[in-house]
């Protein structure tokens, strides 16, 4: 318990001095939000690796689906790494970061007024993520304090206000800037925590092998029904449908996500996304694959203190269940690790909420002419509105910590994900395009929350964001179109005059007569 305690003082202690430290770069809005467009690519990659794995994957997500689909959950990690990581930084960094500039734009909500030139846009896509963005961080609130109710054996409740009261200090103290160096040192913490824990697990099941071993033996359901022994070691494990629909909901769901496209409005200069993508693929497959990997290994501590009272397993319980063995030193290692990610990821939802409300919402609209200092001070009281309402929910959550991110994810990846990538890309896409996928996005991801049309949120979640897709481009088609000059003006910031050397010199004299 001391050795605990003394890394838990240590953490904090370091998370208040950055906070203290970068109060200095959060004194106006456009520092407190984007850090002043001045984070280099080592602290952005890391802030969108760490904003990315929290408790929910490495205890609610690792925990459910490592029970549900063996090892093959490893190729959750590998999707996350390939598409919610690389492909991300590929396909949406530099072109984000140029057009969010040009148009001056520090949130999503911004983007979706200037891009598209609707205010009532804007209106619209920050209540979203205002709204949706609770019930994510109550599922972080929830992972973390069960490990410190195991850990520490301090009541869910008090551990939820502490990990609450904690986040806000700091995020309001130093605003993007603390924030980004605080998930450089947790992002470094986490890839020593997972390696440790994976080692330390394995050990105990004898090693690698004697641990896949024993994982071939269990008996499962395969895809049609029938028992098969070693189901939870096959490639794609008992349910590929299943598995594929959690890879498209954890990896493409990132790119519609304002708590994640946010890192590529600050990141500093063009030059630096090629280093931030290398760096942040990096850090994915460790973290990512390592989560997923130990979480297959599950189903070898199966136990009656996982289960509940009516007999059903109590998935976010199976995570804390394979650690209570590991030597104490390690024990503390872990806490410090799953509170290193979650925290980084709870002061982006804050930060990300607090601004959209503020910026988008009040600014200009029930607040015509707010000023700079206003609006700041206002961004710090949304702070502690949007914690409060994370924590009542976490206190009493309605469901699995991964039903709760799915519901989230789904709502907001399905209304903006389509939108924002075609925006980037296309001329094309007109108003009535982005109001059909916001529709269609929030809209089936409640229903679904209602009428159960699919067998879980995450199911409802990656169909949502699929069917993006297709809303967007075929209402776009027949809707009436933005002005074309406005459009042309927008997409000039791809634009760059270059002059070349002309590699050859003398030109043949059939060409010299005819010129």
């Amino acid at each position: 318990m001391a050795i605990k305690v003394i890394l838990l003082i240590v953490f904090f202690a370091v998370m208040f001095g950055v906070g203290i430290y970068c109060r200095q770069h959060a004194t106006d809005v456009r520092g407190f939000v984007l850090g002043g467009r001045s984070v280099g690519p080592w602290m952005t990659a890391f802030a969108y690796g760490t904003s990315y794995f929290s408790a929910v994957v490495f205890i609610g997500y690792a925990g459910q689906f490592g029970w549900k689909f063996g090892m093959s959950s490893t190729w959750i990690g590998i999707g996350n790494t390939i598409i919610g990581s690389l492909l991300a930084w590929v396909i949406l960094g530099r072109r984000t970061r140029i057009m969010t500039k040009h148009l001056h734009a520090g949130t999503m909500p911004q983007f979706f007024n200037d891009r598209f030139d609707s205010k009532a846009l804007k209106i619209a896509s920050s209540a979203i993520i205002f709204i949706f963005l609770v019930p994510y961080t109550s599922s972080i609130y929830n992972g973390l304090s069960r490990l410190f109710g195991m850990a520490f054996d301090i009541p869910y409740v008090v551990c939820v206000v502490a990990m609450a009261a904690i986040t806000g200090l700091y995020v309001i103290m130093g605003g993007y800037m603390a924030t980004a160096i605080n998930d450089f040192v947790q992002g470094i913490i986490m890839l020593v925590g997972i390696i440790a824990v994976i080692s330390a697990v394995l050990a105990g099941q004898g090693g690698f092998i004697q641990a896949v071993t024993n994982m071939s033996q269990i008996e499962g359901t395969n895809v049609l029904g029938l028992a098969q022994p070693g189901v939870f070691t096959s490639f794609f494990g008992p349910d590929p449908m299943g598995l594929l629909s959690v890879v498209i909901l954890t990896s493409l769901g990132t790119w519609g996500l304002p708590q994640m496209v946010h890192k590529f409005y600050a990141i500093k200069s063009e030059d630096d996304i090629a280093k931030g993508t290398i760096i942040s693929t990096i850090f994915s497959i460790i973290i990512a694959g390592g989560s997923y990997f130990l979480g297959g290994f599950g189903r070898l501590f199966d136990s009656p203190a996982i289960y509940k009272a009516d007999g059903s397993v109590a998935f976010d319980s199976i995570v804390p269940q394979m650690l209570s063995t590991v030597p104490d030193i390690l024990m503390g290692l872990i806490v410090v690790l799953v509170l290193s990610a979650s925290m980084s990821t709870l002061s982006s939802l804050v930060l990300t909420s607090s601004s959209t409300l503020t910026l988008d919402f009040v600014k200009g609209n029930l607040v015509k002419d707010m000023k700079e200092k206003t609006s700041l001070n206002l961004m710090k009281i949304m702070v502690v509105v949007f914690i409060l309402l994370s924590v009542l929910l976490a206190i009493n959550p309605p469901t699995f910590i991964a039903q709760l991110m799915g519901i989230s994810w789904g709502a907001l990846a399905g209304a903006f994900l389509a939108p924002f990538l075609y925006g980037l890309y296309w001329k094309g896409v007109t108003k009535a395009g982005v109001w059909a996928c916001f529709v269609t996005g929030v809209g089936l991801t409640v229903c679904n929350m209602f009428f159960h049309w699919f067998s879980s949120p995450i199911t409802s979640g990656a169909a949502a964001m699929l069917i993006g897709f297709v809303v967007v481009p075929v209402v776009s088609f027949i809707s009436p179109k933005l002005d074309k000059a406005k459009v042309d003006e927008i997409f000039t910031c791809y634009d760059k005059q270059a002059v070349v050397t002309v590699k050859k010199v003398l030109v043949d004299d059939e060409e010299e007569q005819k010129a």
